[in-house]
Parts: C-alpha cells; structure tokens; sequence
C-alpha cells in the first residue's frame, strides 16, 4: 500500500511538471504596451513602442476619426465595438492603431494599455483575456496582419471569443486587429467553398461570419498622389529635414514609381532614405 501511494505521488509530481504554468499578471504601470508570450503564460512589456503620432498621418481622415471615437468611447467605460482595418498593405492600418492608442492613452482616467497577439497565437486567445479580464486597466488588444488560410480552424476560438462565447467578452478589453482581406480569407478560398458545396451558402457562412464579429469595419486603400506627397511633406517637416519642396515631391514621385505604388509605407521608406542620404537623424 505504501509503494503504490508513493508511485501515485510520483505520477502526480509529474503531471503538475507537464502542466503549464498558470498565466501570470503582470506589473502593469511598469509599460504602455504589452506582447503575448504563450509559451511563458505572460505578458511581455514593451520598452518602448514603434509608433507614429497621430498628425503625421495623412489620407486616412475618416478611419482616424471613426477609430478614435470608438477608442475614446472604450476608455471611458462606455459601448464600444472590435475593429477590424482591412485593405491595400502599407496604407497605415497598423500605425493608426498605435497612434490612437497613444492620443487616449494620454488622457484617458484609467490607464489604458496595447497588447499584441501574433496571429499564430490566437489558438490561446482565451487564455490571454481570462489574464486581463479582471486587470485594473483597460486594455486595446491588437493583431496585426490578421488572417486564415483552407484548412484553419484557428478562426474558431477567435470567432467564440470575440462575441459569440457564454462569456462574451471581457468589459475592460476591446479588440483591434488588421488584415489584407476583408473577411479574413482568400477570394479563392471563398470561391471554391461556394462551387463545391451542395449548400453553397452554408458552406462558406461560418468563416464569413467570423468579421461580423466585428462592428467596425474600416478600408484603406493606395492614396492619390496629392495625399502621398502630403504624408512625405508632413514627414520632412516633422522631422526638419533639409531639402527644397520641389526636390522633395520631385524625388517622392520618382521613388513611388520605382516601388510601384503610393502609400503611407512608401513615403516612409522614402523618408528614411532620404534621412540617412542628408545624414540626418529621425527622432
């Protein structure tokens, strides 16, 4: 008897090694952004974040306002929605996520913190938002380059978390995310579903549904050439740049040309070129 107590004690030590660690809340007035380790259960803080201020962004009016309101609305305790920045790469989706967080944040009552998930760690969503739930702060939860291939069954727990679970989700949380796709999946995908399906319609509504989840759906898209050579404008000014106007927009245009396209990215790859050409710093 006393040799199988100890071998049921030695198995029982074993399992508890095995199990991960419970999750871990973190000291929240230590960081203003936070990324979600799943592997440690732990929120990882941020020393400082990669981001923008907000007036340097340029050719996004409406999103900016729409998501700022939305933003300002969750700091203060009210109704908000999850927001879903969907469009062209490089338009500045996820720099409008960080440049927002950054102008509530710094006036908000109670604190408001950014956390990241990496889409490959959504599987473990639930986990993160049973950590932050009862957190004293409200949090924006952010995933960037959000988006599910054939055969992901990974949109599932995100698709329960984000409205449709028994809990629903947690009051002091609201989630951002940004993705090429409007719903989150390739047209083909999409495409072959309805083709193949004896329900076509049937067929393809569980994904499609999963950016419902989300009230707030903002587009982007490649700006004019006005709007280009403004966000360049902004940031040669911004940042005292010593170069004559019309070299400046002369030299934008004909790097736009050799990347093949206008945004917000590209004026910024531009202006670190032209910063590092002048030998100047961005800062």
């Amino acid at each position: 008897m006393t040799h199988d107590l100890a071998l049921l004690e030695r198995i029982a030590q074993a399992l508890e090694r095995l199990s991960p660690a419970p999750a871990q809340s973190p000291d929240w007035q230590v960081a203003e952004g936070f990324v979600w380790d799943p592997t440690r259960q732990s929120l990882q803080p941020l020393a400082q974040i990669a981001r923008m201020p907000l007036t340097l962004l340029k050719g996004i009016d409406r999103q900016r306002d729409q998501l700022m309101a939305n933003t300002e609305r969750f700091a203060q305790g009210l109704p908000a929605n999850n927001a879903l920045l969907w469009g062209a790469r490089g338009t500045g989706k996820s720099a409008l996520v960080k440049a927002v967080h950054a102008a509530v944040a710094s006036h908000a009552k109670t604190p408001l913190k950014l956390i990241e998930i990496h889409r490959e760690d959504i599987a473990t969503l639930g986990q993160l938002l049973s950590l932050i739930a009862a957190a004293p702060v409200r949090t924006v939860l952010f995933c960037d380059d959000l988006s599910f291939d054939a055969h992901d069954a990974a949109y599932r727990p995100l698709k329960t978390v984000l409205e449709g679970g028994i809990a629903g989700r947690p009051e002091n949380v609201v989630f951002y995310a940004t993705s090429n796709r409007r719903h989150l999946m390739p047209r083909e995908m999409i495409e072959n579903e309805r083709s193949t399906a004896i329900h076509p319609d049937e067929a393809i509504e569980e994904k499609i549904s999963l950016s419902d989840r989300f009230g707030l759906w903002l587009g982007f898209h490649n700006v004019a050439q006005a709007d280009y050579l403004a966000i360049v404008s902004g940031y040669a000014r911004h940042f005292s740049l010593k170069i004559a106007p019309a070299d400046l927009d002369r030299r934008a245009l004909e790097w736009s040309v050799t990347r093949g396209s206008r945004s917000g990215r590209v004026a910024w790859q531009f202006i670190e070129d032209l910063a590092g050409e002048l030998g100047q710093r961005l800062r």
